[in-house]
């Protein structure tokens, strides 16, 4: 999101090691075998505690990833350099140097944490020899090395913004912000839809932190279906927490303004939960597949790490979806026009009001993003379809309301997150697609995480059963 009217730098030079030419040739070997032994000694590593049982405990769980980041680390500046000492092409792009930046930061931060959880681990271990297995059982391990990727990712990225707030260009006619117009409503209706939208912000907030909470303390919904639903609920609530309080301070204080770096920060993490939300929801259709199709081998297919690995892959493919966008978006350059049609600030509003060559990100937006919504929504009609095979094949209706019991809410989900905006586009008669724009966004960020909890305690009877309990519980307690 660079500034109209600049003096650019496009690339940077790396000058490399301060080396004689005659001796270029000499390091150069001796990088090149120091890299393929770093690559093929950590990979080696990691095929050992793979492929041996014996090796399955933390301490090795940790190793495990303390060398995959060893290797990535490496794989980020060694081969650039080898390039640069071979070829003399000494030049580095701008999107390189910030992406390759990042990402030093982040394995260069993920050692950090995992030599702290390595040394946590031999601590458990030698001062509490009888409780380490109880200690360190694979939760813990999990949760510690999810914590670990989590904040190197938060540490890179917030450097990465700031650095990138330096880095912008010199003799520069900056936007220094952008002005959300906001829904277009009438100013006497302001008050009305204040507390329409407040009411549904209270209301998706408290009812899916409710879920989340009969699910940890509920033992009987410790399940993949509920850890999955838990996920869910925590991106609902997120996304509707990136959007909604700043529509409604902006209604209520007619301050329209949001900064660069703030426009910047909420248009990530809007990216961020709403593939995480279109992830979930491919993830939880293939678990309902397992449940229906196969049975018998539900919770052997379904197994914890599977479950974790699925949900660790939905939170990784869409944080570098964000990243990617957000890095492509910092290219351009903003003109005088600072005003958004939007009450948040959508990446397809901030393309229109770019004055700089916006073909590579209309690109990625209809190839990458078409990808990762096609992926999930692949996932889900794929399941549903074999769900539907393996009940046509001995037709009952027993299996037919088993078939909707377990299936009926995440159907419902479904069809509010990808049927009432597709309905919105494809069936109303309004040519004003500004206005659909809206009333979809309306929808997706604000309407479906409301329904959620709905959903899911009004058709489902573990939760009821679970809210039931709750209820008696804190009427005993009180």
């Amino acid at each position: 999101m660079r500034r109209g009217n600049q003096s650019s730098v496009s690339e940077f030079i790396l000058l490399g090691l301060p080396i004689q030419p005659e001796q270029q040739g000499i390091f150069f070997t001796l990088f090149l075998a120091v890299y393929l032994t770093t690559v093929l000694g950590n990979l080696l590593i990691i095929l050992l505690i793979r492929l041996d049982s014996r090796l399955h405990t933390p301490m090795y769980f940790f190793l495990c990833h303390l060398a995959f980041s060893d290797i990535s680390l490496s794989s980020v500046t060694v081969p650039k350099m080898l390039s640069n000492m071979q070829t003399r092409h000494l030049s580095i792009s701008y999107e390189g140097c910030i992406s390759q930046m990042y990402f030093f930061l982040f394995f260069a931060a993920g050692d950090n944490f995992l030599f702290g959880v390595m040394a946590y681990d031999r601590y458990v271990a030698i001062c509490h020899p009888l409780h380490y297995m109880v200690i360190m059982r694979k939760e813990l391990c999990d949760l510690l090395v999810v914590g670990c990727w989590f904040l190197s990712f938060m540490h890179a990225l917030l450097h990465t913004l700031l650095l990138k707030r330096t880095m912008r260009r010199v003799n520069q006619s900056s936007v220094s912000e952008f002005i959300l117009l906001g829904l277009p409503i009438q100013p006497e209706q302001q008050g009305i839809f204040f507390i329409l939208f407040l009411a549904v912000y209270l209301t998706t907030v408290l009812g899916n932190l409710l879920i989340i909470l009969l699910i940890r303390l509920d033992s009987r919904l410790h399940t993949p279906m509920y850890f999955f639903l838990c996920h869910l609920a925590f991106s609902d609530i997120s996304l509707s927490s990136v959007i909604i309080p700043d529509m409604l301070s902006n209604m209520q204080t007619r301050h329209l303004s949001i900064s660069y770096d703030g426009c910047i920060t909420q248009m990530y993490f809007f990216l961020l939960f709403a593939c995480g939300d279109n992830f979930l929801l491919g993830v939880m259709a293939y678990d309902r597949y397992v449940a229906i199709c196969h049975p018998l081998h539900y919770m052997v297919i379904m197994r914890k790490e599977l479950c974790d690995l699925l949900v660790a892959g939905s939170w990784f493919l869409s944080s570098m979806s964000g990243l990617l966008h957000t890095l492509l978006l910092s290219r351009l350059s903003f003109c005088a026009d600072n005003s958004i049609p939007h009450f948040f600030c959508d990446i397809n509003e901030l393309l229109k009001l770019s004055c700089s060559d916006t073909y590579l990100n209309e690109l990625v937006i209809f190839t990458e993003g078409g990808v990762l919504t096609l992926l999930p929504l692949g996932t889900i009609l794929g399941s549903y379809i074999c769900i539907s095979f393996t009940v046509l094949k001995v037709p009952s209706m027993k299996k037919f309301r088993k078939v909707i019991s377990t299936c009926g809410s995440h159907l419902s989900l479904v069809f509010l997150y990808y049927g009432t905006p597709a309905t919105i586009y494809f069936f109303t008669s309004s040519n004003n697609s500004h206005v659909k724009d809206i009333i979809a966004s309306v929808i997706f960020t604000e309407v479906a995480p409301m329904l959620n909890p709905f959903i899911y305690s009004l058709r489902n009877k573990d939760m009821k059963l679970a809210l039931r309990l709750l209820c008696r519980r804190v009427i005993w307690a009180t």
